[in-house]
């Protein structure tokens, strides 16, 4: 009877488990610490909302201020989600039979929510306040993108750390006067001097911190 289990040409296949052994945690590490990163999934993150909303009509085209329905962004960490009673506002005289505001018109009944799905969201083990930045030069645009030009809004930009401290690394790109912080179709970096960029950070006091407890606390 054979003393061997497998045949000797089995032999050849360890060099490749081996190989395969060191490899493998590699590429693992490599995919949790790259492939489920804000840059390769979040960016172009576009959900289907329950009532088909147009920023590009909105924002855009009617030239609504984004304040009206995202009413805590100047006094709050959060963004407001608008309430129904601010859309009804409009539709109870602007085409109220419309289909698409079928769920809209059955929240202002009831009383219930509309269920909206968020597009933007850190991490809870991170910190951002709205209030903060938009008071001090940095227009909803720099985070958002052009959204009086998206019909369905997506998420823009990655937010992810390194995206962040770019920006605190370097502020005077993206100050703007208070003025113009909705005014998404305001260009800092052109519209704007280095000159003027630099009394603006001068103005508002802006140092912005790298230490980790400032988003991470």
């Amino acid at each position: 009877m054979s003393r061997f289990l497998f045949p000797r040409w089995s032999n050849l296949l360890l060099p490749t488990i081996i190989l395969a052994a060191a490899t493998i945690p590699v590429y693992a590490i490599f995919f949790v610490a790259y492939g489920l990163s804000p840059k390769t999934l979040e960016v172009g993150y576009q959900p289907e909302q329950p009532v088909p909303f147009s920023h590009a009509l909105h924002a855009g085209e009617l030239g609504m201020d984004c304040r009206y329905c995202h009413t805590s962004v100047e006094k709050a960490a959060h963004a407001s989600v608008p309430a129904t009673q601010t859309c009804m506002n409009c539709h109870t005289q602007i085409r109220p039979e419309s289909p698409k505001l079928a769920k809209l018109k059955d929240s202002y009944a009831t009383g219930l929510p509309v269920e909206w799905t968020r597009i933007h969201k850190l991490p809870d083990f991170a910190f951002f306040d709205h209030s903060a930045h938009v008071n001090r030069g940095v227009g909803c645009v720099e985070c958002h993108g052009r959204v009086d030009k998206m019909e369905v809004v997506y998420q823009k930009s990655p937010l992810s750390m390194g995206w962040c401290l770019e920006c605190h690394r370097n502020p005077d790109s993206v100050l703007r006067p208070t003025g113009e912080i909705t005014n998404l179709a305001f260009d800092a970096a052109t519209e704007l001097s280095a000159e003027e960029r630099k009394a603006l950070k001068d103005k508002f006091h802006i140092n912005p911190s790298e230490d980790c407890s400032t988003c991470h606390r």
